[in-house]
């Protein structure tokens, strides 16, 4: 399938050019098993001006220390564990972590509530199980023996929402470097390269911990929300404007005034703090980060460009944004409504953002 049907391309492949220029340029050390340079990854994910005048867009806005720290983990034998609240692009680095270092992203366990132990280690094909009995062919390899066997970049998605003891499945194959058969009596040893990038958050129902035993095999980085209002306006600013052209949506100018408008309503309820600081404010049970504002926008640019005069207005994103922040329909709404009267009511240049959002609350 041709790369332009495709949604969502996979990092390796929407980047592949400046993947290219970082390996032309790149005269660094490599660890065993990489396609770049922890230099080289670290500006891919940071972005950076390279000799001759090409550009490598950042892919992470926040502090360099902890994407050093990250792919330095990687160059280790220690497995790198992501955590933060939801909207902190922990899925967003681990990929790109996955596709700068192995040229892979896509050796991808997801965790959930129902993930089967056969996720993690191996399953098997039953019907040549029954036929054959057991063998390297009826054998179904996980994303992990893949990994092991490739010396790649292994990812796991919600950690914490599998269940404790198909975690724990976890231990020997991050100490050890190996995954054992017994069924076969054989294992999988890791060849160079390979490591294991699990992201996490604790703020989700269903959260399962992780033993000590386990969090003891993990290098952790906690990727923080953005720090200032102009860090996270730049943030969506760009995803909405990668997402729009991947989904080509119509031509329909973003302005930052009105990204700023939804990234401040989203700063200030959740630090429960107008931004001027006169006014404390109760927050609601959502997590309003920065990955909601991007789908607050992006969501806003369609009606714009489908109902609208093709400029993103306030009446544009008013229902995106209470649908963000009123999660609970009885104690959430109790929120908005005041943040809506003793906030926005009363600054004049939103009069437009207040209407839209009484005529949808």
């Amino acid at each position: 399938m041709s790369q332009d049907a495709v949604l969502r391309p996979h990092a390796e492949q929407q980047f592949a050019a400046e993947l290219a220029v970082l390996a032309e340029h790149d005269d660094r050390p490599r660890p065993p098993g990489w396609r770049l340079s922890p230099w080289a990854v670290t500006t891919y994910l940071l972005g950076g001006e390279l000799p001759g005048g090409a550009v490598i867009t950042p892919k992470y806005v926040g502090p360099r220390r902890l994407m050093e720290v990250a792919v330095a983990t990687l160059a280790t034998d220690r497995a790198l564990l992501l955590l933060g609240v939801p909207g902190t692009a922990k899925t967003w680095v681990s990929e790109h972590l996955a596709a700068a270092v192995s040229g892979d992203s896509t050796l991808l366990v997801q965790g959930t509530a129902g993930t089967a132990e056969e996720a993690v280690r191996y399953g098997w094909n039953y019907a040549r199980l029954l036929a054959e009995g057991p063998s390297e062919a009826a054998l179904v390899e996980s994303p992990l023996m893949r990994a092991m066997r490739r010396g790649s970049v292994a990812r796991i998605e919600e950690l914490t929402r599998m269940p404790s003891d198909v975690q724990d499945t976890l231990i020997t194959i991050l100490s050890e470097k190996t995954l054992p058969v017994p069924e076969l009596n054989s294992e999988v040893q890791a060849r160079r390269g390979f490591t294991v990038i699990a992201t996490a958050n604790d703020r989700d129902r269903g959260v399962n911990e992780l033993s000590s035993a386990l969090r003891r095999r993990f290098n952790t980085v906690v990727l923080p929300l953005p720090e200032s209002v102009d860090d996270e306006v730049a943030i969506v600013a760009r995803r909405v404007e990668q997402i729009g052209s991947s989904l080509e949506l119509p031509e329909t100018p973003a302005g930052l005034a009105e990204i700023r408008r939804v990234v401040t309503v989203f700063r200030e309820l959740r630090g429960g703090l107008s931004s001027d600081g006169r006014t404390k404010l109760k927050s609601p049970s959502g997590t309003l980060s920065t990955a909601e504002a991007i789908s607050v926008i992006t969501s806003g640019l369609a009606l714009a460009a489908h109902f609208g005069d093709g400029v993103l207005r306030a009446g544009d994103v008013a229902g995106g944004i209470v649908g963000a922040v009123v999660q609970d329909p009885v104690s959430d709404r109790v929120v908005w409504q005041e943040y809506l009267e003793t906030v926005v009511r009363e600054r004049p240049e939103w009069r437009d953002f207040y209407r839209a959002c009484r005529e949808v609350s």
